[in-house]
């Protein structure tokens, strides 16, 4: 294991504990107080089902890059995996793109029913502003205000709608390229940033972490594509082919395959040149950079 996995993995698990705790267990006191079972069950099965974490990882490395313990950063990278969250269960619905499976698994309102996938979603994003306000960092309520305007009306959430009102219509490359940095880099943008923040970083600090980020979602979006129409669902955990069913816009069916794979090793270079402005953990955000056109799920 190379040392990027090593650390990667040590992230990925201090973010997998914190997320045990963060949604509690059914209260047997309920309804007198307390969480209803079926709710937290439906909170706990999307939120625990696995993944890579990138975007908590995201943000405990940069708050890393500047700082040393990691223990003040974790109520904000356990918000950010919960915003996350909430978006797949709520994208997974059948008014939106009507998912069966999710990370190998059924998608939540296959197992729950749609009511309390919306509930389930609903919570975790009112979570995500629980934890988070109970920071004494200094940055906190900066942070606070990055994460949600990047995963707000005119961040995450622009880019699902104009995902929505652009399916099966002919639209070209720049609004393909908004609904790529809304819908997906800005909730990779946000944990970068916020973590920066949190760690008391500079201006240029700042400005080396937005490019970066851009650059880094812009090339996981474009494989994200890539894996949709290429990739095998037994190691993707996803139906393949989905995007072009619902008449999707993608990278491929806009600038074709081999563009997009170039685009992807452009989008890459200059990650590569931002992460050197990311402090002591610079050559972890170079592996990941890297890391992103080897996916394979």
């Amino acid at each position: 294991m190379s040392a990027f996995q090593t650390h990667y993995t040590a992230l990925q698990e201090l973010i997998e504990q914190a997320l045990r705790k963060a949604v509690l267990e059914p209260d047997k006191d309920w309804p007198f107080s307390g969480i209803p079972k079926q709710l937290a069950q439906a909170m706990r099965y999307s939120l625990l089902a696995g993944g890579k974490r990138l975007r908590p990882v995201l943000l405990l490395a940069a708050y890393e890059s500047l700082r040393v313990e990691l223990e003040p950063a974790l109520p904000f990278a356990v918000a950010v995996e919960c915003i996350h969250t909430y978006s797949l269960v709520h994208d997974d619905l059948p008014s939106m793109d009507d998912d069966d499976l999710r990370r190998g698994q059924p998608t939540n309102h296959k197992v729950f029913g749609e009511a309390m996938a919306i509930l389930a979603g609903d919570a975790l994003l009112t979570l995500a502003f629980e934890l988070m306000s109970t920071s004494k960092l200094p940055g906190a309520l900066e942070a606070i205000n990055i994460i949600a305007s990047r995963a707000g009306s005119s961040g995450m959430i622009a880019g699902q709608t104009a995902d929505i009102l652009m399916s099966n219509q002919d639209a070209g490359e720049e609004m393909l390229r908004y609904i790529h940095q809304h819908k997906t880099a800005d909730l990779i943008t946000a944990p970068i940033l916020a973590g920066l923040t949190l760690a008391q970083a500079n201006s240029e600090q700042l400005q080396s972490g937005r490019v970066y980020a851009t650059n880094l979602g812009l090339a996981f979006q474009i494989t994200d594509d890539l894996l949709d129409l290429q990739g095998d669902p037994d190691v993707t955990g996803k139906l393949g082919q989905r995007d072009a069913a619902l008449g999707k816009l993608t990278w491929p069916s806009v600038v074709g395959v081999a563009q997009a794979q170039m685009d992807v090793d452009a989008a890459i270079t200059l990650a590569l040149k931002a992460a050197c402005g990311l402090g002591n953990n610079a050559p972890f955000f170079q592996a990941l950079a890297l890391s992103i056109p080897k996916r394979v799920r």
